[in-house]
């Protein structure tokens, strides 16, 4: 229960900076949104989310400049201003140190940078202990919305584990920052995705992976630990499960899973095409539900 406690503290701490970005924000203020001690406030949000809250902000501010510099043609001075720094000088030392190179360099070319993304705070040594065997229970189905989509023929930028089955050990391989990376990406064609590769696409590495699908075209600097390759187009069937609360992550994957074990995709003139395209799963977002996509073909009658 305290442990509880200390984590929804740590939320209420990164809602009002996500809420105050823009404003200069105190260990005070962040102390009375959580409703403990200043001294207690940084060592739970330290704790918490692996950044004490000063250098969270700052990371935070960084990366949302960058995409207001990705985005537009904002001059550098004004963004530094929007994001609470005091010079041009300071606000180009800060980002250069973050990502490694100049503002005005990043808003020139926009290379793929690593992205701060923060996840709000939870206890992640319960959640992957748990997690696995959540994912496997087999609960009341619920409603699942399910639609054919196509695929065009495109790239992929991605970034291989070691051996990896699935997130958690892809995780703890890689680490948690490819989600940067490729949030970063402007000429993505869709969201980020962890992708379950087939055969055909391991070589040597995980079957796990997580990476963002780019235009046939695209033909900028690759990053350090990462690939592009090509898909040819494909049909993808895309389930979509019920709203959730976000804690409950874990559970919706796993109704979801066993929803899709007992689904027969004959029944609407479709089998599965494993070996054919990654099968695919998005962000896990309460608000839309939790959605995952496997590749099928057309049953030649």
């Amino acid at each position: 229960m305290e442990q509880n406690k200390s984590v929804l503290a740590v939320r209420r701490m990164q809602t009002y900076i996500e809420e105050h970005i823009s404003e200069q924000i105190t260990l005070l203020q962040l102390a009375k949104a959580a409703g403990y001690s200043p001294w207690h406030c940084e060592r739970l949000f330290k704790e918490y989310t692996d950044k004490n809250p000063f250098d969270y902000i700052r990371s935070l501010r960084l990366s949302k400049a960058a995409l207001v510099l990705r985005d537009s043609k904002s001059k550098v001075i004004d963004v530094a201003f929007d994001f609470v720094f005091d010079s041009h000088e300071g606000f180009t030392k800060a980002f250069s140190r973050q990502f490694g190179l100049s503002p005005k360099s990043y808003a020139k070319g926009v290379p793929p940078i690593s992205l701060f993304i923060p996840y709000l705070a939870s206890d992640y040594r319960r959640t992957k202990l748990e997690g696995a065997n959540k994912m496997q229970e087999n609960k009341n189905l619920k409603p699942v919305f399910v639609q054919i989509v196509e695929r065009p023929s495109r790239k992929v930028l991605l970034r291989r584990g070691i051996k990896a089955p699935g997130y958690f050990e892809y995780c703890d391989e890689v680490g948690c920052e490819v989600w940067g990376v490729l949030s970063s990406v402007k000429e993505a064609l869709y969201e980020p995705i962890g992708m379950w590769l087939p055969l055909s696409m391991r070589k040597s590495g995980s079957e796990y992976v997580q990476g963002i699908e780019l235009p046939l075209d695209y033909d900028k600097p690759v990053p350090e630990g990462y690939e592009l390759a090509e898909l040819p187009p494909c049909k993808m069937m895309v389930f979509q499960g019920p709203p959730f609360e976000d804690d409950d992550f874990e559970e919706a994957i796993g109704e979801l899973w066993e929803f899709v074990k007992t689904f027969d995709p004959k029944l609407y003139g479709y089998e599965w095409a494993e070996n054919e395209a990654p099968r695919f799963q998005l962000a896990p977002m309460g608000y839309r539900g939790y959605i995952e996509a496997k590749p099928v073909r057309v049953i030649n009658a």
